[in-house]
């Protein structure tokens, strides 16, 4: 007889997610429920979603993190697997989530994200293993507030997962790169509010650091011209934010 596992939720937040969702959808089929999140698309994404089976429900945008981890609150199971809209689950890691789930040796889990950029699956630098942290039992982990660059909080060790969970955004690099400029405003809004502070040597050096470290030291060269865009954008990234907690820092020295 086969070993039963622990019963799974798998929690999906959307908006617009209709050109990705079902890849998504189909993908996470071996949970034993599907709950997406949606903060009012107009593409179809809910209907779509209702049409595989899962349990539709709304809530108006609460930022990246307080989002997930309403989903994982609505989700009927303690375990629950977070994925985004533009993420897949390849077999292998379908295989190692339901046989670390029959006797679950932490409460959460860690495995590798594969991202596909300007066509290409990155194997190095700064684009792979990414590991993310996505499986765990709510009663023991929790989705942080922060409302760009969230993460997981737990107390109890953490496990690693053989097999990949697959990004492919599909995106153009002009929304991308609209993306990252909003992500850089939020990210130097948490530093600052937190007392982070930029002068030349952050500003200067950091993305430089950022380059060699990925690049060189993490063979980003390996993963050729698109592996070389993506850290270059990341290394402007750094750039930025940095650039604009000391432009809050000119700001707030001028108001006092």
């Amino acid at each position: 007889m086969p070993v039963s596992r622990q019963p799974l939720s798998v929690a999906i937040i959307t908006l617009n997610a209709a050109t990705q969702l079902e890849a998504c959808l189909q993908s996470a089929r071996f949970g034993d429920e599907i709950v997406v999140v949606d903060s009012g698309s107009s593409d179809g994404t809910q209907a779509l979603a209702q049409r595989h089976g899962a349990r539709v429900v709304h809530q108006d945008w609460l930022g990246f993190g307080p989002q997930k981890q309403f989903a994982v609150e609505t989700a009927s199971h303690e375990w629950v697997l977070c994925l985004d809209a533009d993420e897949r689950v390849t077999p292998e890691l379908q295989a190692a989530i339901e046989n670390a789930l029959k006797d679950p040796s932490t409460a959460a889990f860690r495995f590798a994200r594969c991202n596909r950029f300007l066509g290409r699956y990155l194997r190095h630098g700064e684009g792979y293993p990414d590991w993310s942290l996505r499986l765990f039992d709510r009663r023991q982990a929790r989705w942080s507030d922060d409302a760009v660059h969230e993460k997981v909080i737990t107390q109890g060790r953490i496990g690693e997962l053989p097999g990949d969970l697959l990004h492919d955004s599909a995106e153009s690099l002009a929304s991308y790169l609209t993306k990252q400029n909003r992500y850089t405003t939020l990210a130097a809004d948490t530093a600052f509010a937190t007392g982070k502070r930029a002068g030349f040597g952050r500003i200067a050096f950091s993305p430089l650091l950022r380059f060699i470290k990925f690049y060189f030291i993490r063979q980003g060269f390996r993963d050729g011209l698109p592996g070389l865009i993506h850290i270059v954008i990341g290394c402007c990234n750094s750039f930025m934010k940095y650039s604009k907690i000391f432009e809050r820092q000119k700001s707030d020295a001028a108001l006092r």
